[in-house]
């Protein structure tokens, strides 16, 4: 049976709306250069671009979070990301449809990320959709972060529909589960970072979609 058209969709911001992973691996690269360190191929950072610093330097400096100076590193990858986020960073072919579509037909739509509001907001902004989203949650907006529901419920009652008429999109399996725990239909973005040790077909979201263009079906929406 055809789902119902919802009337809010909400989506993670790296990996789901935009493909930001060049800017997130570009600090990456230059802490390795100044350690005498090769670069690595973007593909290889990719999935790991979705858990942030945490997981970038991890992958691309060989350091754990439980590992000292880890803070250090941290403090240094976010101050090099903050002056450089909009460089390479654009929304994914098919996402300025899908939003088109969305406005055209009255249904409100956010990001919900776990990166800090402070970066969410001026990346919506230099893409051009600060104004048109209903809201721009950060990991830090609220008292907690994905996989808790919190950040989604708040986007919620931003764009004052109940969770249950809200669809939740993300490329991560904490974006399903949250999705999950805020009532919400969920949406998997195979075409996205999707790091972590399960694919996206496993993360038990009501429904996968490998391309940005096929929301359009799952949301009832052509």
């Amino acid at each position: 049976m055809r789902a119902a058209r919802p009337l809010a969709v909400f989506f993670d911001l790296d990996g789901t709306l935009a493909d930001t992973a060049e800017d997130l691996s570009a600090p990456i690269q230059a802490m390795r250069a100044e350690r005498g360190l090769a670069p690595l191929p973007l593909e290889r950072l990719r999935p790991w671009a979705s858990m942030g610093a945490r997981g970038l330097i991890q992958e691309g400096l060989g350091v754990a979070r439980e590992a000292p100076g880890f803070e250090d590193l941290r403090q240094d990858f976010l101050r090099r990301y903050e002056t450089a986020m909009l460089v390479h960073t654009r929304l994914f072919p098919g996402i300025a449809e899908v939003l088109d579509t969305l406005d055209a037909a009255g249904i409100r739509w956010g990001v919900v990320s776990n990166k800090f509001e402070r970066y969410v907001r001026p990346i919506l902004a230099g893409l051009g959709l600060l104004e048109r989203a209903a809201c721009a949650i950060g990991g830090d907006t609220t008292a907690h972060s994905k996989p808790h529901p919190e950040p989604l419920l708040h986007g919620a009652r931003l764009a004052a529909v109940r969770a249950q008429q809200c669809v939740y999109v993300g490329d991560d399996l904490r974006d399903v589960e949250a999705g999950r725990a805020a009532g919400m239909r969920t949406v998997a973005a195979a075409y996205g970072f999707c790091g972590g040790d399960s694919p996206p077909g496993e993360w038990g979201a009501d429904h996968l979609v490998v391309q940005p263009g096929e929301l359009l079906d799952v949301l009832a929406l052509r």
